[in-house]
């Protein structure tokens, strides 16, 4: 069921695609935005239920008892096995998903009579997490798989066969862009990503 007093944009693409770039720009451009990669980390900290149900479903991603979670191991473990994988997301999905329907709540109340605020929620499995059925349009970000191999490389210290790894774990782009009603193209410059930002920002604003 869609909000009446929200507008909901669903922001997704694959990893290292540009989301969190898009993200920041819709930010600035008004939006109120969510990051469930951001809320999956704070659920994840040492002394929360969702870092201890990991525990003791994962052990050898903690490195010492109270320590915080060795996240690269975690993922070499997931990413190798899809069972270990949704087993994982079994534990996390539901407490993110809880905190982003209370974000969105929390935004629709603060709201005037008059106004339709709009939300972003940045997910990576935004269509897999069900997600789709409560937005108003579906943003999907889109690069070439080359610029999220050196992304991951460059950015989070991957090797090839990491990211490689991390690349073939995910849905196929086409299950997304069959979603989408907007394309976000981040091949390019920054420059060319916000221009198409900006021109689909407008597209929501004059409603």
């Amino acid at each position: 069921m869609k909000h009446p007093n929200v507008y909901l944009i669903g922001l997704t693409g694959g990893i290292a695609c540009g989301k969190s770039t898009v993200l920041a720009m819709l930010t600035e451009l008004g939006a109120h935005t969510i990051d469930a990669d951001r809320i999956t980390h704070e659920l994840q900290a040492p002394g929360t239920p969702v870092y201890e149900q990991i525990v003791d479903a994962f052990p050898e991603a903690q490195p010492a008892p109270g320590a915080p979670l060795d996240r690269r191991r975690l993922g070499a473990i997931v990413f190798a096995d899809p069972e270990r994988l949704r087993q994982l997301e079994r534990i996390v999905h539901p407490a993110v998903r809880e905190e982003i329907r209370n974000f969105i709540t929390a935004v629709g109340q603060a709201a005037g009579p008059a106004e339709r605020p709009v939300v972003v929620i940045d997910a990576i499995k935004l269509i897999e997490s069900g997600w789709v059925a409560v937005c108003d349009a579906v943003w999907v970000v889109t690069a070439p798989e080359e610029q999220q191999l050196q992304r991951l490389m460059a950015t989070r210290g991957m090797s090839e066969a990491e990211a490689r790894q991390r690349i073939a774990a995910q849905p196929p782009q086409e299950a997304r862009l069959a979603q989408a009603s907007v394309v976000i193209d981040n091949g390019g410059t920054r420059e060319a990503t916000r221009a198409q930002v900006e021109a689909a920002w407008r597209e929501v604003v004059r409603g």
